[in-house]
């Protein structure tokens, strides 16, 4: 009876809000003060509208949840008595045949679309499993009642093509720094297009309620984005599956606490409301590395959230898995007679074509965000700790050296006649030793004079705008840029660290020139448009799109004897994908 109270309160809520919020024959009898309520109040009240609609959702799936449960132990009452009928028939009547074929594993059967169950023989019940499945509507797509968990499943179906007018010899991931080549490089002359559906993407999510204050999920991700060392494109295509995410969440709602643990978006990574899983605000181009400037990685942590005010105010912690990309140049650390160890090709379960750094302390993430009813806020700061070992015969010292910065970022929707029909985004990030969270990947550190890591200082930055002309069609465009500055020192008359004013880019411009091309990156610019059109979209059968996309991107670099080669990079995409459960 509670749950029911707690519906209807919710669903009144909701008509009282909705009728606040602007019907044309109130907003007629309002007083003139009313009617010059501004936006901000709008928001606010569609804000609290939004709240009551979730929790009214939420009421919702819990009562199909049990609803799937009583119709569950209906069913296997049913199959109980059918069960006894036949062991007393057969009894009196011994068949010739088997009558029960054997079930599939767990008991259960999936027939063009639907699930059925199938009767295990008797004396056999071990081998039906849990309840049998109900396969149910919940609003978009469809999800699988199993006993107290719902099972919701996603992803999409993706074919696309790239062009690029330089060869990076790359599939639909770009590489943003090293991967555009410079003049001496005769892929620079080469253009190049791949067509690709190695971005197609398998997702489950998992739900259920142990109690009525508690929330707990499991979430699955897979796309096919891997290249193993047997993977190539002359005939079978065979690549195979890459976990992106894969995590599981506990929400007290009396607490307002949020507990996160497996791989997922970093906590760094903007998002679009409070600082909730599935919803980061993820750019929305078609390119799989997305765009310069953006801050992401998607890697193993622990992450703790607590909400104030009714999600309005979120504070989150999160302890992430730590990696360093190091830069070291043509003339090595510059420690005469030591040895320094800052890296090593991976070991047991690691990739052993792939060096690895040596860190000793998890990058730690502090945020802050705010909902306060129009618009949504974040500030954050990144810590972070590099190690190396700097070595002589018999001796040696161990490096600790402290890195991180500072970001901040907003989401800001423009409304025109009561509809959202522009999106604004804005963030940066600021500091030492901060390059693996930028899109452009450039360097976190490089080996300094005394042999201990070096933070390189960084500053990152993009800017976004969707637009919503239509409701089958959004228009997007980031500008984003990644910039660091030299680190580096000389000794005996030659150039160490990174930017260094002494590393020769004489050859850089000269195709297949014997002359020297250190070329290290000072910064990255890239410019974006495109465009997602939803040309058919059917309830119960999901939705396809089209998106073009073009990019442009500038890769400067230091200047050196030789000078400073600043390759052009111009791609342009095409991507057709089908959401089955949109």
């Amino acid at each position: 009876m509670t749950n029911f109270r707690g519906y209807r309160t919710a669903l009144i809520g909701v008509t009282a809000l909705s009728a606040l919020a602007g019907p044309p024959a109130l907003a007629q009898q309002a007083s003139s003060d009313a009617t010059q309520t501004d936006a901000q109040s709008l928001n606010a009240i569609q804000k609290q509208i939004q709240q009551l609609q979730r929790q009214l959702q939420k009421m919702q799936k819990e009562a199909a949840q049990r609803d799937a449960q009583v119709k569950a132990a209906q069913a296997q009452a049913a199959a109980a008595q059918a069960q006894a009928a036949h062991a007393q028939q057969t009894a009196e009547h011994p068949p010739t045949v088997n009558p029960f074929p054997a079930p599939p594993p767990g008991g259960q059967g999936i027939l063009n679309g639907s699930v059925t169950s199938v009767a295990p023989p008797p004396g056999s019940e071990s081998l039906a499993g849990p309840s049998p499945a109900l396969l149910t509507q919940t609003g978009p797509g469809y999800s699988l009642v199993v006993g107290g968990l719902t099972i919701t499943l996603g992803g999409y179906v993706e074919e696309l093509g790239v062009w690029r007018n330089h060869n990076e010899v790359a599939d639909i991931g770009s590489s943003f720094n090293t991967g555009i080549p410079f003049k001496n490089n005769p892929l620079y002359y080469m253009n190049e297009y791949r067509q690709s559906a190695h971005q197609s993407r398998v997702s489950a999510l998992i739900q259920g309620n142990p109690d009525p204050l508690t929330d707990v999920a499991a979430y699955m991700e897979v796309d096919f984005l891997g290249a193993a060392t047997t993977a190539n494109s002359l005939e079978s295509n065979s690549y195979n599956p890459r976990m992106r995410q894969f995590y599981a969440t506990i929400d007290r709602s009396d607490m307002g606490l949020h507990v996160l643990f497996g791989q997922a978006w970093s906590m760094l990574t903007m998002f679009k409301d409070g600082i909730i899983p599935r919803q980061e605000l993820i750019p929305v181009v078609p390119e799989a590395d997305y765009v310069v400037g953006y801050n992401w990685t998607r890697n193993a942590q622990l992450r703790v959230a607590k909400d104030f005010d009714n999600e309005k105010y979120w504070l989150g912690l999160s302890v992430e898995s730590p990696e360093v990309q190091y830069y070291v140049g043509p003339n090595g650390t510059g420690t005469p007679g030591s040895t320094v160890t800052y890296q090593r090709p991976g070991g047991t379960l690691l990739n052993p074509l792939a060096n690895y750094s040596l860190d000793s302390v998890p990058d730690v993430i502090l945020k802050a965000a705010a909902d306060p009813g129009y618009g949504h806020y974040e500030v954050y700061g990144l810590g972070r700790m590099f190690q190396d070992r700097v070595s002589q015969v018999g001796a040696g010292q161990t490096d600790l050296v402290p890195a991180g910065g500072v970001g901040a970022g907003a989401v800001v929707p423009i409304y025109y006649g009561g509809h959202d029909v522009l999106d604004l985004q804005l963030s940066g990030l600021a500091g030492d030793g901060i390059g693996r969270y930028g899109a452009a990947l450039l360097p976190d550190a490089t080996i300094g004079r005394n042999g201990a890591p070096m933070p390189v200082p960084e500053v990152e930055a993009l800017f976004g705008a969707i637009g919503h002309p239509l409701r089958s069609l959004d228009i997007y465009s980031y500008i984003g840029t990644e910039q660091e500055s030299a680190s580096s020192f000389s000794l005996a008359g030659k150039g160490y660290g990174y930017g260094s004013p002494l590393y020769s880019n004489s050859g850089c411009n000269i195709e297949l020139s014997s002359l020297p091309c250190v070329g290290n990156t000072s910064a990255v610019t890239q410019l974006n448009f495109g465009a997602w059109w939803t040309f058919l979209k059917s309830d119960g059968v999901g939705t396809f799109l089209i998106g073009p996309q073009y990019s442009h991107t500038i890769r400067q670099t230091f200047k050196g004897p030789g000078g400073a080669p600043a390759p052009v990079e111009d791609m342009f995409f095409l991507s057709f994908r089908y959401y089955p459960f949109l």
